[in-house]
């Protein structure tokens, strides 16, 4: 899938920068509509069936082929199929959910958006959590560590490794001088050489790994990547000293989970929460909350529909055993 992100996005033009400003261009559901067909279809409609470009809108507000006659609902195949609630409800919910710098619970969002149940806030919180990461994004490059973290405030099941925290594959762009780039998180599956598997799925091969210096990490050099670790025993010198950037992630990934989700995260939808706290780590320096609220509204508009018996997983789901 590319990246469905205009190159150059214009605040005011290509999305709303104030709150005042979102009011104004979401106050009704065919403005939704308009908007996310420009989302949708940046180049214009396209039919999904025979590939022709003219069509015609019909009172029902779906596209209609000219070629084909086949009718096309621009919320089909989006987060948004099928949904009962107003466009403006679920706009309303994205802008709520990326104007927060630290995120909102479902509680919250609930509240906010006065939702007649916890369950409808919990499952729209996750349909928008499954659109947070596209699956083929560009990977990491330059320096980058790479370390597992143990974290706590998981609730449900039982944790693996024998503890009561679940262990978490982190890696970071390290950019020198305290800085951190881009970061990428998952939590730690049950294979042996998961971690290797982990860095060179998201790290671009040349790359500089750091890790720390377990012997099975040291594959990494003959992978293709320049890698330097360092071996904590007999060392006097701390592993967030070696290891600054994943060690910071770990730090603000810990606060985060306890200080906006306040333990309620499940263990069974930990790699979802995951993916949230990089999206939002990820775009920390954006100058306008509107610009989060663009990506994700595009994001949105590319990710298949999550049915409720998807987004719902069994507690004894093997990955997490």
């Amino acid at each position: 899938m590319e990246d469905p992100q205009p190159a150059t996005p214009v605040g005011g033009v290509d999305y709303p920068v104030t709150f005042g400003q979102f009011q104004d261009w979401f106050s009704t559901d065919e403005a939704c509509l308009d908007y996310l067909a420009r989302v949708r279809w940046p180049e214009g409609f396209i039919c999904p069936k025979c590939g022709s470009i003219d069509h015609w809108r019909t009172g029902a507000g779906l596209w209609m082929c000219k070629a084909c006659t086949r009718r096309t609902s621009v919320t089909a195949g989006t987060i948004f199929d099928r949904t009962r609630t107003p466009l403006r409800t679920w706009f309303a919910a994205i802008w709520f959910v990326t104007s927060q710098k630290n995120g909102v619970s479902a509680l919250g969002l609930q509240a906010v958006l006065g939702l007649s149940s916890y369950e409808t806030a919990w499952v729209w919180m996750h349909k928008l959590r499954r659109a947070m990461v596209l699956p083929d994004r560009e990977l990491l490059w330059g320096t980058v560590e790479v370390d597992e973290a143990f974290i706590g405030g998981i609730t449900r099941g039982t944790a693996g490794r024998g503890t009561n925290k679940i262990p978490v594959m982190i890696a970071a762009e390290n950019l020198g001088k305290s800085r951190i780039g881009r970061i990428r998180l998952e939590p730690t599956p049950p294979a042996k050489l998961a971690l290797i598997d982990f860095a060179t799925r998201v790290v671009t091969p040349g790359s500089t790994i750091k890790s720390d210096g377990a012997q099975e990490l040291r594959r990494l050099s003959k992978l293709g990547y320049d890698h330097k670790y360092y071996t904590q025993l007999g060392s006097t010198i701390p592993a967030h000293v070696n290891l600054p950037a994943v060690h910071m992630v770990a730090s603000q990934l810990k606060r985060w989970m306890i200080g906006t989700m306040h333990y309620g995260a499940s263990q069974e939808q930990f790699a979802y929460y995951l993916d949230e706290f990089t999206f939002r780590f990820n775009r920390r320096t954006s100058k306008s909350r509107g610009q989060l609220f663009n990506r994700l509204m595009h994001q949105a508009a590319h990710t298949a529909p999550h049915p409720l018996k998807t987004l719902v997983i069994p507690e004894n789901d093997p990955d997490f055993s």
